[in-house]
């Protein structure tokens, strides 16, 4: 099975699609699922899912997320990306290779398997959230699904280790974006601007204290902005900036809080400069929050499974399967210092055996 992994992986690597866009993908999954006894379909766009029928009344999902990211591999291994400007910087193709050999895994125990399969091979992942397409396509609802199961390869972990927590695991994601309008002048005439520059940094300032008063103390929040353009000129007032950022959090109570915060102190600011701000906040994804039940259903199976003390900041699609029916999403470690997403990302595809049995134990949940 080892040796099935790295050739899935490798073949997968050398061939990475991003968003949607995913044919040498969707035609590579497919050719592989064909040769199980399995029914393949397409319920939404750039979609494969691939249903084992073992004559049970509900369905366990695994997924898989296929597209890669737009970024110029660095490195050179043997399985180096074919495709310029292409590279599988985050661990999807090392996802893909674990759920097509649980193909095999599943087809070896169809007969005793306590619940159907249905492997998921989604897109979009990294860009818009194809997890809620395949969602809306009515899937789950054909083939009877009551939970799903994800991974992730996780560099901040060793080698080997299988880790995640009951609820919040990882956090809500929303792209905050603060436009500001003033009025230009000549520094030596102030007054007769209006300071779009003094604006922005004191929204970014008074933002971040005021965050860190709103609701439990204990729950995790973070915003943080990392883009700030404005002005013209060294001796003129800024008539505009422009703030982007990022909010993360774990629950809807705070999202809304963190929004009505800001806005209010837009209001304030606006008032005291005499500029007028303009608030987006981006949909982004929904907090992956783990299944209570789910998790400890996983944890007997698993009782290597490390439990994480606290949620983490990232966001992942995954969250909208589990606001969909119970999920599980779990990470796994490759002990690697590259992190994700760099231009050189790779890891030792031994630790894929690991998932793969971990998946194998998981089919047996009642």
């Amino acid at each position: 099975m080892q040796q099935l992994l790295t050739g899935y992986r490798r073949d997968l690597h050398q061939i990475p699609e991003t968003d949607f866009d995913l044919p040498k993908t969707l035609a590579y999954i497919r050719h592989v699922l064909e040769q199980y006894p399995c029914t393949i379909t397409t319920p939404c766009k750039s979609t494969l899912c691939a249903y084992f029928d073992a004559g049970k009344p509900k369905t366990t999902a695994f997924r898989a997320d296929m597209d890669a990211l737009p970024i110029q591999e660095r490195s050179q291994p043997d399985y180096v990306s074919q495709h310029a400007g292409k590279m599988h910087a985050c661990g999807h193709d090392g996802h893909m290779a674990m759920v097509l050999a649980l193909a095999q895994s599943v087809t070896e125990r169809i007969h005793e398997l306590p619940r159907n399969v249905l492997l998921v091979f989604q897109p979009a992942e990294e860009t818009t959230g194809g997890a809620r397409l395949v969602c809306e396509s009515g899937v789950f609802e054909q083939y009877h699904c009551d939970r799903i199961i994800g991974w992730h390869l996780w560099p901040d972990l060793p080698k080997g280790v299988i880790a995640s927590r009951p609820g919040p695991l990882l956090a809500r994601s929303s792209e905050v974006t603060v436009t500001i309008d003033g009025k230009s002048s000549h520094i030596a005439k102030a007054d007769e601007g209006a300071d779009a520059l003094y604006s922005a940094v004191r929204f970014v300032c008074e933002a971040y204290r005021r965050l860190e008063t709103l609701g439990d103390a204990e729950e995790r929040r973070l915003l943080k902005f990392g883009k700030l353009e404005s002005g013209s000129a060294r001796n003129a007032i800024s008539a505009k900036s422009q703030l982007l950022g990022s909010l993360r959090v774990y629950s809807q109570s705070m999202f809304d809080s963190a929004v009505s915060m800001l806005k209010q102190l837009a209001q304030e600011i606006e008032q005291e400069t005499g500029c007028r701000f303009t608030l987006h906040f981006s949909e982004g994804y929904p907090p992956v929050i783990n299944d209570a039940d789910l998790f400890a259903l996983a944890s007997k199976a698993l009782p290597e499974l490390e439990y994480l003390p606290e949620p983490l900041m990232i966001a992942e699609d995954f969250s909208f399967y589990q606001q969909h029916l119970p999920g599980l999403f779990l990470l796994l470690g490759t002990g690697s210092e590259t992190p994700l997403h760099a231009d050189v990302f790779d890891f030792d595809e031994t630790v894929l055996s690991i998932g793969l049995q971990a998946d194998e134990r998981l089919l047996y949940l009642e």
